[in-house]
């Protein structure tokens, strides 16, 4: 097989990966808050909310040290390590007991941070200045992929239900968890690139470093990621991407915890209301990978750069908190076991839900793509700590929200989310102006997204 042809195959092998492991992942958090609160009449006193807030809290505190395990023990055996521990969080959920829950939230805020960092690391080692875009969008289209599946099985499981049995909890995590190991083991297919850089390096340091693989060595290729993850946190680009970057993490945090939960808690959706839960996301998986594929596979398309995918990403998701505040009642996130059975400014409608699920999709599908292209482009040889950086910032930001969504009305989520996603999409726009100041003056071809 060609060198082309192996970092082809390294991508699909680590989407697919992805994809097994976020079927379970996200699925669970979609559908936690409400499992939580059929529980909650039990032994068991813990809140979905709280778990994902210590998850992304941890996570951005461990995103400052992930560039240095990654850098010791290399990108692959850190995904399979993180990938156990995302598998033994779900697992909590097959005889939930609140202190084992909230612990493993602990533990996958780290693994998590040490996954996205060997991720990005891994992405930016199988790909060039002319492949970043294509090979993100393939990444982010099979990813997404895990929010049709597992939510099409709670769909069809949980249809008509409007009480979840413990014989229905157990059945679906058990299922989750072998899903998760599956994705796990596939990391160790993928093949090893020869002459790249460990996560951190710059040419004086491999100098330095020589090819030795003593502890020694791996450990002041540690410090010397540590330190560039320091340096990069206060660049412009970097610091400009930040804001955008806190966007998706407050709307990863809308669409993976508090959406679902709105729509379970709307009692005029009769006994649907649980079951649309996983159609939404279904839809909203249906938008990521229709973003993933337009937006990525067939960059080679566009000459105009990532800005107008930006744009269009933030128009798709305006639109989406207008229609949801029309159609959800303002106390659906907070709402007790029993629902809601207020009205917003309309009869609540399956069919828009679903339609701001699929836009709740797409517009982060336009974010999370570009985001990941420009990354890869601006900081091809420091892919490690630039990616501890953006997942950082994006789950301190998620962290914060799921903190605030076990208090705050929806009108007030949605009106966050419009001031920063402005706010957002304008810095971004700054740093990929550079970008295409930076291509001309070489006598690039301003042509891939």
């Amino acid at each position: 097989m060609s060198s082309e042809g192996k970092k082809l195959f390294n991508i699909i092998i680590l989407g697919v990966s992805f994809m097994f492991i976020f079927t379970a992942f996200q699925s669970c958090g979609n559908i936690a808050q409400t499992v939580i609160t059929n529980l909650n009449s039990t032994d068991f006193h813990g809140s979905g909310y709280t778990s994902m807030s210590i998850i992304y809290g941890v996570l951005s505190a461990s995103n400052l040290i992930s560039p240095s395990l990654v850098a010791i023990v290399g990108p692959q055996f850190s995904m399979v390590v993180s990938g156990v521990f995302y598998s033994l969080y779900i697992a909590v959920f097959i005889q939930p007991a609140t202190w084992a829950f909230y612990t493993a939230s602990v533990l996958i805020g780290i693994a998590a941070a040490v996954l996205w960092t060997a991720q990005g690391n891994c992405l930016t080692e199988n790909s060039d200045e002319n492949t970043i875009g294509r090979n993100s969008g393939i990444f982010w289209a099979l990813l997404q992929f895990s929010l049709i599946f597992g939510n099409l099985y709670i769909y069809l499981a949980w249809q008509g239900k409007t009480h979840i049995s413990e014989s229905d909890r157990r059945t679906v995590f058990i299922a989750l968890t072998v899903i998760s190991l599956v994705g796990t083991v596939l990391f160790f297919l993928i093949r090893k690139q020869e002459d790249t850089k460990a996560p951190g390096d710059d040419d004086s340091t491999n100098e330095i470093l020589g090819e030795s693989s003593s502890a020694r060595n791996k450990m002041m290729r540690a410090v010397a990621a540590f330190k560039k993850s320091i340096t990069l946190s206060f660049t412009k680009e970097m610091l400009l991407l930040s804001v955008t970057t806190a966007y998706t993490g407050l709307v990863l945090t809308f669409f993976s915890g508090v959406y679902g939960t709105c729509i379970g808690a709307v009692n005029r959706f009769g006994s649907e209301e649980k079951s649309l839960i996983g159609l939404s996301g279904i839809f909203i998986g249906v938008g990521e990978i229709l973003g993933g594929g337009i937006f990525g596979l067939l960059s080679k398309r566009s000459r105009s750069g990532r800005n107008p995918v930006v744009m269009l990403g933030i128009l798709v998701h305006f639109i989406a908190f207008y229609l949801i505040f029309f159609n959800m009642p303002n106390d659906a996130p907070i709402a007790p076991m029993e629902g809601t059975d207020q009205v917003a400014y309309m009869i609540p409608s399956k069919e828009v839900a679903m339609l701001c699920s699929f836009l709740l999709g797409l517009g982060d599908s336009c974010f999370n793509t570009q985001l990941l292209s420009i990354l890869g482009f601006l900081y091809s040889e420091d892919s490690a700590p630039a990616f501890a950086i953006f997942k950082f910032v994006q789950s301190i930001c998620a962290a914060v929200a799921y903190f605030y969504s076990n208090y705050f009305l929806l009108q007030w989520q949605l009106l966050i989310m419009v001031i920063v996603g402005f706010f957002g999409t304008i810095t971004f726009f700054t740093v990929e102006w550079g970008a295409a100041a930076a291509l001309a003056a070489r006598g690039s071809d301003y042509s891939s997204i």
